[in-house]
């Protein structure tokens, strides 16, 4: 028997036709319509609320989305899931995406809907649905929230949270005083949005365009922008046209695709994060990610895209430059142009559908012209990180790619906030830090703190920049000579549990490598001394999390999400 709209999955009470008259007779209490509850369904997750300042318009965007289902002939119906507001959450917003991805799954699974809309933008929000729709096996699109638009501060341009860093590591250093950074707190973040430059956020929405699950041209839309209203409307649109469709999201994230995106990525110099989220989202779908697979395609891929953190320019400058469908086209002979997209049309038709060929070049630049010849990401190897680390080199400081120093190790999160801007630390600009137990494993899981400061001592002096060691991750909005990712982490065992103060570290960006230099019979004697650095959680949330969690080079998703071989 065929269903549709309000006829899927029935509520079992053992009498089919009982089943159905009842839901009718509860939808009829919300003042639906016969007519209205014989149409299609579109579900729209919806993840509004009060701790996500990101998705503050998303009552009215709601609002288009409808809409647009409307007006194609089928039923919105919102519904809720879990919202992930990055700053409002601890210990950090990472522990929940998997518990979000729980969430969308099973609500897209268990309500009757022919379809769905994916209604996200902050960090972590986007890949959660991405991974809670592939797993769900439904017709699905994505509409992200757009970026915020700029503020400003005498005179100059301000977007959270890349001018945040800059201007906190000033007030660090002193060269701002306490006046001077509350103001500047109060201009970071004027608008509803993500993040006004390539953090996390803008990242993951491009790489949704690339992977072909959001409407074309639609990931750099200012979310204040009426044209991100008129996105929403098309979106709900493009839902009912998947009604019935075979384009779910499993069959358009594949190898080729992925590969797509981790090319955009890398011609982004995006985010690290979204080197996990891809590998979880592909993972979802039984596509591996590889850490050699990204130094081979970053070797060939060049850096375009002139924003903040890697340049200066913001959103609203790429999506008045030109936005993504300006980078695929500069990309498009390392692209597999024959991927299937949310549309029902290839990226090569897409691509060919060029409606305004003028681009800015001073922010996204010609392939023969790069702001970088090599891509904005690259993979380290070595027996500190014999499963991968990952540099964002595109954002760091160049001198620093050949370099050996000693290691001044922080055991964890607490040791680090201790002793970072102890007067008395040890420590010297050519130094390595290291940041241990931060990982997945840890009990703050993984968390956004590879992005060490520097020395309050050394910054004082105008030290802005040294190399970073950590199994944590950093900010999209980020920027320094930071290895992060450190795989497997510490708190799981992992050799970086074994780098001690003093001890020399060799980083060689060249070699794609970074070695602890330790004899081989001293680490395993400091390996036989290790012990678990805190209990596993008792129940709850956190207790699913530590059985289940994966390491950064699986995308940090549970091990019985992911599909059986």
């Amino acid at each position: 028997m065929s269903e549709h709209g309000f006829e899927h999955g029935l509520t079992n009470y053992g009498d089919r036709d009982f089943s159905l008259y009842l839901r009718r007779s509860f939808a009829q209490s919300m003042g639906y319509s016969r007519e209205m509850l014989a149409k299609p369904v579109v579900g729209i997750a919806y993840t509004g609320s009060g701790f996500n300042n990101c998705h503050r318009h998303f009552p009215e965007l709601l609002e288009a989305v409808k809409r647009g289902v409307l007006a194609a002939g089928a039923l919105p119906v919102e519904f809720p899931t879990i919202s992930l507001g990055e700053v409002f959450l601890s210990p950090t917003s990472m522990k929940y995406r998997n518990l979000m991805s729980m969430d969308t799954e099973e609500m897209v699974r268990a309500q009757p809907m022919d379809a769905v809309v994916l209604m996200g933008g902050c960090d972590k929000t986007v890949p959660a649905q991405l991974m809670g729709a592939v797993s769900a096996g439904r017709p699905a699109v994505m509409l992200v929230a757009g970026p915020m638009m700029t503020g400003r501060h005498r005179g100059e341009k301000l977007g959270a949270c890349t001018d945040c860093r800059r201007f906190w590591a000033r007030y660090r250093a002193g060269d701002v005083d306490r006046q001077e950074i509350d103001t500047v707190e109060g201009r970071l973040a004027t608008t509803a949005g993500t993040c006004a430059v390539m953090g996390t956020a803008s990242t993951m929405a491009c790489l949704a365009e690339a992977l072909g699950m959001i409407l074309p041209g639609t990931a750099a839309i200012p979310a204040v922008h009426a044209d991100r209203l008129r996105a929403a409307e098309a979106t709900g649109a493009a839902a009912v046209r998947l009604i019935g469709s075979k384009l779910t999201p499993e069959r358009i994230v594949n190898t080729k695709s992925v590969e797509n995106a981790l090319r955009v990525l890398l011609a982004l110099g995006g985010s690290t994060n979204a080197v996990i989220h891809l590998t979880a989202i592909a993972g979802r779908a039984g596509v591996p990610v590889s850490l050699e697979q990204l130094n081979k395609l970053s070797d060939t891929t060049p850096v375009l895209v002139n924003l903040k953190p890697v340049g200066n320019g913001y959103m609203e400058d790429f999506f008045y430059a030109g936005g993504m469908g300006a980078l695929l086209r500069e990309l498009k002979d390392l692209l597999h142009l024959d991927c299937v997209t949310v549309t029902g049309e290839t990226l090569g038709e897409r691509l060919a559908a060029n409606d305004d060929p003028w681009v800015d070049r001073s922010i996204i630049a010609a392939r023969e012209a790069p702001l970088e010849p090599q891509g904005g990401l690259v993979a380290l190897f070595g027996n500190i990180a014999p499963k991968g680390a990952i540099l964002k080199r595109s954002a760091a400081d160049a001198k620093l790619f050949e370099h050996e120093g000693k290691a001044v190790v922080f055991s964890s999160l607490a040791d680090l906030a201790k002793r970072i801007d102890d007067p008395a630390l040890e420590v010297e600009p050519h130094d390595i830090l290291v940041l241990q137990n931060a990982g997945p494993n840890a009990p703050e899981a993984m968390p956004e703190a590879g992005y060490l400061p520097i020395p309050k001592k050394l910054a004082a002096k105008g030290v802005k920049d040294m190399i970073r060691v950590s199994d944590a991750r950093m900010s999209g909005t980020a920027f320094g000579t930071i290895v992060l990712h450190v795989t497997p982490d510490a708190a799981s065992g992992g050799p970086l549990a074994l780098v001690r103060n003093g001890d020399r570290i060799r980083l060689s960006v060249k070699q794609r490598r970074i070695e602890l230099l330790a004899d081989e019979a001293e680490l395993k004697r400091r390996a036989a001394a290790v012990r678990p650095a805190v209990a596993k959680p008792e129940r709850g949330y956190a207790r699913l999390y530590a059985q289940e969690i994966l390491g950064a080079d699986q995308g940090c998703d549970f091990a019985f999400l992911r599909p059986r071989a």
